[in-house]
């Protein structure tokens, strides 16, 4: 034992006059941490700049290798040329005065003879102020440091995109025509190719690390497939079209209250941004489903944009209810607009999550004059054939996704509408049914691929108190293959079908093609 501390005392003073460094400057505040210390050790023998000829070698191999209390700098340089301070000397002391302690009480040495520990006691009494002094800089930056966090305004920004291009094209014989038209009468369908685009923008921002503010812009050219096919049923998930020109399409604003209610004010935006769609696989209009109608419940696009507030509250893990209200013209000051006396949609969900593969969504919507859903007929669309301007709508809809296991998810929804015109005598009423099923297989192939279908009958007018109905029932049929090149490029080929297009049979079958490829950064 005391060729221990003879080696400890000589390596000290030897690195003392050497100049060596014992202690990257960096780690220097942190060096009084044990477990710090004994992260940095570096093997005497990976020291680049140690040879074994120098004179101090075997102080420091003992230091480093026997007593693991020496250190050398990140990049395995010892720098024995460079002086250090008393700072640096007193830490370095300080690591191995510590280490002695652990040897001492773990009794896996012999003890010390009294001369030793005296000299030990000396050295540790010599640089007591520093160490001292040391702790006390500690000490004050870190109060300094938690009195800056706490004061600091500093959000924290972070810049996404998404780029689509797709290559699609429609194809059939005669556009679609509602029941009371002559079929053909819009001719026909032109079976062309086209290339389109869209761009996003999103700028997510957070003040406080539990809020977010999002901004979003959005150009594109993807156009309405409604004027070459007659009908909104053949319409892409990504369609619309600003003539390449960036506009503000959305904007709001998240925030906690407490630790189980968020609220969401919502300057620009959709019901879809602030509920739960249960369909995770298939919801993404960009990387998912590749026609509107498969991305989500229709109950969620009775109002595609306008302005208001949303709250989000859990009960507990497998509770949540959110509530919306958005108003289409809420910016508009003359009569017949405004927050609450325009256009609307209300919306309550109830989300429950009995275990962690299964989703359900119990959804209520009550709007008024936004039944235009955007994936139906146009009889749906306005069951009033534009003789009402107070139609009142009241949704109800069961969403459901179940991930029976890893490789395949089962999803869908069933929905019923009962609309009524408040301005016509004896306020007629129409109601409206649709349905969907989705089926997924993601990672087919590859981790990020994803193999998707869709069936299901669009929104239709099954009765209707005004003398109109949809005479038939159209089908949706998709089916679509995402190829995951790398984290910001995908593929998706697909195909939609529509029999009997705007619930006529009149109608010739459309087919939809796409070659979607998507750029995220």
């Amino acid at each position: 034992m005391k060729l221990l501390f003879q080696s400890i005392l000589s390596s000290l003073s030897s690195c003392l006059l050497f100049g060596g460094s014992l202690i990257h400057p960096s780690l220097v505040e942190s060096a009084i941490a044990q477990d710090t210390l004994q992260g940095q050790v570096t093997f005497v023998n990976q020291l680049a700049d140690v040879q074994p000829t120098d004179w101090a070698f075997a102080a420091l191999q003992a230091l480093v290798d026997r007593y693991d209390c020496m250190v050398g700098y990140p990049n395995q340089l010892f720098q024995g040329n460079r002086a250090i301070t008393r700072y640096e000397f007193a830490a370095g002391l300080n690591a191995c005065l510590d280490r002695l302690d652990q040897l001492l009480a773990s009794a896996t040495v012999d003890l010390a003879e009294r001369e030793n520990l005296q000299t030990l006691q000396r050295l540790q009494a010599e640089f007591a102020s520093e160490l001292s002094t040391l702790r006390r800089q500690v000490d004050f930056l870190e109060t300094r440091t938690t009195r800056l966090e706490s004061q600091q305004f500093s959000p924290t920004t972070k810049l996404t995109g998404e780029v689509v291009f797709a290559v699609s094209g429609a194809f059939g014989s005669d556009r679609a025509v509602p029941p009371v038209e002559t079929p053909g009468s819009r001719g026909e369908i032109g079976d062309t190719i086209i290339f389109s685009g869209r761009a996003r923008l999103i700028s997510d921002t957070s003040f406080t690390g539990q809020d977010l503010l999002r901004i979003r812009f959005q150009a594109g050219n993807v156009p309405n497939f409604r004027a070459a096919t007659g009908t909104n049923m053949a319409r892409l998930s990504f369609d619309g079209n600003t003539d390449n020109q960036f506009i503000l399409n959305q904007l709001y604003y998240q925030f906690p209250i407490g630790s189980d209610t968020r609220v969401t004010a919502i300057a620009q935006g959709t019901l879809f941004d602030v509920v739960d769609t249960i369909n995770p696989l298939l919801g993404s209009d960009g990387r998912g489903s590749i026609s509107a109608f498969g991305v989500r419940s229709p109950i969620y696009r009775e109002e595609t944009g306008g302005t208001g507030v949303g709250i989000n509250h859990n009960f507990n893990s497998a509770i949540n209810l959110t509530l919306v209200y958005v108003a289409n013209n809420a910016n508009n000051p003359t009569a017949g607009a405004g927050l609450f006396d325009g256009s609307y949609s209300a919306l309550a969900q109830l989300t429950l999550k009995p275990t962690e593969s299964l989703s359900l969504g119990l959804t209520y919507a009550r709007s008024l004059n936004s039944i235009d859903i955007g994936t139906s007929s146009a009889i749906t669309n306005d069951p009033f054939n534009g003789n009402s301007t107070s139609i009142v709508g009241d949704s109800y809809s069961l969403t459901a996704s179940w991930l029976v296991n890893p490789a395949f998810r089962l999803g869908g929804w069933i929905g019923y509408l009962r609309a009524s015109a408040q301005d016509l005598s004896n306020a007629p009423t129409a109601e409206i049914f649709y349905y969907a099923v989705n089926f997924g297989f993601p990672d087919l192939g590859k981790e990020g691929n994803l193999l998707g279908f869709v069936f299901g009958q669009p929104p239709r007018v099954i009765s209707n108190q005004f003398g109109v109905s949809d005479r038939s029932t159209s089908l949706h049929f998709e089916t679509f293959y995402r190829f995951q090149m790398n984290d910001h490029l995908s593929i998706t080929p697909g195909v939609i079908v529509i029999t009997n297009p705007e619930h006529n049979s009149n109608n010739d079958t459309i087919f939809v093609g796409i070659i979607r490829t998507t750029f995220q950064f």
